[in-house]
Order: structure tokens, then C-alpha cells, then sequence
């Protein structure tokens, strides 16, 4: 059997349909759905092929309890609360740093192999680059508390000596299929196919430095079927461990993604540079981009999907899709 946290959220439900295509259907998904509303994450689930559902606190609760609750050959950890804007210090350092830290400690103990969810947010600023080196753990500063709650657990791994036996996944910005649940925390492609298709325009933030034009930020923008492919891939060498960027390797930027949505969904481009909000003009990244050489070195060859061809299948086999999940 295979565990997988958060498995109804936006990675975590494609890791289950990666499974699935995998002929893996011994699956048990770890959850909180909430509300039952049409933009539920239960819709995720629902093309989807696995064996059982249980909550999360259940969850942990008999992981607490019972040494040996569940006969799994690995855990697959998405779960965490991944809004960046959470403002509940303490809710994120129970649900985020001490739960990861208690499924850990349960694999750990049973042999069972476990892939985390770290996050991109661990670099902060980007000050000290987007290097994955574990020895510069220390050095990073995030900028916001979902950012540090994945730190934590990073260098809990590290100083515990359990690195080298679990596999850390920093996450860039990741967007694609089963995302529609997550609000305000949708990526741009998301956000921008449904307000093109309202106005017929996608608005930006300007840019409030000299060396970047209006639309010239940079992020390094991922699609999601890469990533579970290369949660894949880790699975099937279970003797690959410690801290990997997951990104594309490329800094591309909003205009670029934006030309991408607008030539997916067959229109010219239209573009309105609108003001950023004073809050966030002092935080805000103006360039992201993974180091892949760790991932590829230990994988093999990396060849993630071109921006233009995964934001153009998101958009013509999902987003325009009547039904538009993964299964």
C-alpha cells in the first residue's frame, strides 16, 4: 500500500492518478475535503482509482498510537497547509512542521520510504540563490511563516541525521490540473484563463524596479504532471535521498506566461500593467529559477515540459474541459 498525504489536494490528487497510470491502485489517501461545495477538493477524487480514504487527524492519531497501523511501503507526504498568506503562526507549526516531523519519525522507524513536500519559499528573497545544497540549509531565510514551517522540517532532517534517508522536494511554482479548490493560492495560468475568458484581458503587476519592465518578473513556473513524474521516478529508487529543487531549471517571464495562456486559448494577447498593493511591493520575488543539476545528477537526464506546450495542455484538455480533472 501506498500513503499519500493531502492526496486530495492539488499535487497530491495528481500523485494518486500517477499512481493509478501506473497500475498502483493500493492506495490509501490522507485528507481534510471540508466543504462539499462544487469548487470542493472531493471533486479531485472523484475520476480518480484508489483503495480507501481516512482524515488526517485520524491519521495521525494512529500513527501516534500504534507502532505498526498501517502496512504501507511508502508515504508520499502532500499535506500541508500550502497558503502562503496563512497568518496562523501556530496552525502552520503544528499542521505543517510537527505533523511532517511525526509522519517522518513513523517511516523512519518501519522502513517505510517517504517523500516529502518542502517549498521553494524556504529561499526567501533569493538572496542566496536556489541552490539545493543541504550545507546551505542554515543560511536560507524565508520570508514568510508557510516558507519557515518548511524550513523547519528540512533542518530537523538534517540534524537528526535522517537526510540521507527520506527525500525533500522543494517545489517551485507548481500549476496545472485539480488546482480549481485552492482560492486565491491558484496559480497565474489558472487565474488568468478564467479572467481572460471574463474580460477578455489579463491584468499584471507593474514593475517598481529599473531593471525589470512591467511584466518582466521572472518565476520559474513548473507543470505538475513533471512533478509527480518525478516523484516517479524517486519511488522507483527508493536509494535516492535528501533535498531536490523541483522546477523547470528556466526563469520565464509573466509576459511570456501570459503570451502562453492567450496563444492556448487562441487570442491575441491583451495585456493591463496594474498597480501592486504597498504591502507587498517591499517582499516581493522579482526572479526565481531552480538549480536542476542535484535532481538530474541523481535521476539522469531532466527534461521538464516547455512552458508553451504544458500551459497550452492545461488550458485546451483541462480548463476547457467540461470536466476538467485528472483520471
Amino acid at each position: 500500500m501506498i500513503i499519500v498525504t493531502g492526496g486530495a489536494g492539488f499535487i497530491g490528487s495528481a500523485v494518486v492518478w500517477k499512481l493509478a497510470q501506473e497500475g498502483i491502485e493500493d492506495i490509501l489517501v490522507v485528507d481534510n475535503l471540508g466543504e462539499a461545495g462544487p469548487q470542493g477538493k472531493w471533486k479531485n477524487l472523484v475520476n480518480l482509482r484508489y483503495a480507501d480514504y481516512i482524515h488526517k487527524a485520524e491519521f495521525l492519531r494512529r500513527l501516534e498510537t500504534n507502532n505498526d497501523a498501517f502496512a504501507a511501503t511508502a508515504v508520499i507526504h502532500m499535506g500541508a497547509c500550502s497558503s502562503t498568506t496563512e497568518t496562523n503562526a501556530e496552525y502552520l507549526m503544528n499542521n505543517n512542521f510537527k505533523y511532517t516531523k511525526a509522519v517522518a519519525q513513523y517511516c523512519l522507524k518501519n522502513d517505510i520510504r517517504l517523500i516529502n513536500a518542502s517549498s521553494a519559499a524556504t529561499y526567501g528573497d533569493g538572496a542566496m540563490g536556489f541552490d539545493d545544497d543541504p550545507d546551505a540549509l542554515d543560511q536560507l531565510r524565508p520570508l514568510n511563516m508557510y516558507g519557515y514551517s518548511k524550513q523547519l522540517f528540512d533542518l530537523w532532517a538534517q540534524r537528526s541525521g535522517v537526510l540521507g534517508r527520506l527525500a525533500s522536494l522543494k517545489f517551485f511554482n507548481v500549476f496545472g490540473p485539480n488546482e480549481y479548490h485552492k482560492g486565491d493560492m491558484k496559480s497565474v495560468v489558472c487565474k488568468a484563463y478564467h479572467q481572460i475568458k471574463e474580460t477578455g484581458a489579463l491584468r499584471l503587476f507593474k514593475s517598481y524596479r529599473e531593471d525589470y519592465s512591467d511584466g518582466g518578473q521572472m518565476r520559474d513556473f513548473v507543470y505538475v504532471k513533471d512533478c509527480v513524474d518525478v516523484m516517479w521516478k524517486l519511488m522507483e529508487h527508493p536509494d535516492i535521498n535528501g533535498i531536490f529543487n523541483v522546477g523547470s531549471g528556466r526563469a520565464s517571464t509573466w509576459n511570456e506566461l501570459a503570451a502562453a495562456v492567450f496563444s492556448a486559448m487562441d487570442l491575441d494577447p491583451h495585456i493591463v500593467y496594474i498597480e501592486m498593493p504597498e504591502s507587498l511591493q517591499a517582499s516581493y520575488q522579482y526572479y526565481t529559477k531552480a538549480n536542476m543539476e542535484r535532481l538530474a545528477s541523481a535521476l539522469g537526464k531532466y527534461t521538464p515540459t516547455p512552458l508553451h506546450e504544458a500551459v497550452a495542455d492545461y488550458v485546451q484538455m483541462y480548463l476547457n474541459s467540461g470536466d476538467p480533472y485528472l483520471g
